[in-house]
Formats: structure tokens, sequence, C-alpha cells
């Protein structure tokens, strides 16, 4: 049995509890498709800040209400990686990918434009994590392994099933 003395984060979105992550997409659904911690807050879950489509941010607090956050609560080191909903989804699903084994890639910072390389990246994770969850029975455990070839093939013209199936046949 694994126990902590501390009631603080640790700072790793991968410990944050599901029910608590099950509350942050709820807002996440309802205002943005990306979200950011915050390291500096006290308690077992941390304050975060949900970030619109059009760059404006609303700020949560461990309880999900509205709050007013300091200049720097989620300014430089005080502030995780921003993540995805997909992320978040995967997170409550147990889900470990390629991305988050490496630790989460910060999708990008705010009022920074976003290229049609890394929306069209974003889409191809989208894809492949979609594809995953509906066939994860029939996949083997160490297909996360193969990701970045997988989206080497989708960018070369092939449907996500295509990629699939390609590294499959390649490797197992």
């Amino acid at each position: 049995m694994v126990t902590s003395r501390s009631k603080r984060w640790n700072g790793n979105f991968d410990s944050l509890p599901v029910e608590y992550l099950k509350a942050v997409m709820a807002k996440m659904v309802d205002y943005g498709d990306r979200v950011q911690f915050s390291r500096v807050s006290i308690g077992a879950e941390p304050s975060y800040q949900i970030i619109t489509s059009l760059d404006k941010t609303m700020a949560f607090d461990r309880n999900h209400h509205l709050l007013r956050p300091s200049e720097e609560e989620f300014a430089g080191a005080n502030a995780t990686s921003v993540y995805t909903l997909d992320q978040v989804k995967a997170a409550i699903a147990g889900v470990r990918t390629a991305s988050s084994v490496r630790g989460a890639r910060v999708v990008r910072a705010s009022g920074t434009p976003r290229t049609s390389a890394a929306r069209l990246e974003e889409q191809f994770a989208a894809q492949r994590y979609e594809y995953f969850k509906n066939n994860r029975q029939t996949l083997p455990s160490t297909i996360s392994e193969h990701s970045d070839e997988i989206t080497t093939l989708m960018k070369q013209g092939k449907s996500v099933e295509e990629a699939f199936g390609e590294v499959l046949k390649k490797y197992f």
C-alpha cells in the first residue's frame, strides 16, 4: 500500500484523481478544449484554467468554482503544460499514451498563433486515440510505441485504419 503524508498535489498530471478530472472535463466541455493546472495551489487538487478557442481563460479553484487568480499563478514554472480534452479523457480512462509517458506535450502557450501543421498534428493525435479507444481489445499492448510511425503514415495520406494496419503487419 502506498501512502503519502502530504495532502498537497505533487504536480504530476497522472496523479490527479479520476473524479476530479471528470469535473475538470465537464468544465472543458462547457468552456474550452484545453486546460492548464497551477502548481502553486494548496491541497490535493490544484486550481486550473480552461483555455477557450479564442485564447481566453477562465480559472477555477479545486472545488470547480470560478477563481480570480493572481498574475503569477499560471505563469512560467507555476503552471503545468497545457493539456487537451483528449489527454484528459485518456487520463480518466487510464490510457498512457506515448506523449504522456514522456511528459505531456505543450499544445501551445496562450497568445501564440497555432500553425496549420500543429492543428494537423492534433487531428492525427485525436484520430489515433479514437481508433485506439475503439479497438483496444484487439491491439497489442505495445502499439503506442509506434505512434510516431502511425502519424507519419497518416501524413502520407493513409487513413488511421490503414496506418494501424501497416504497423501491425510490420511489427506484430
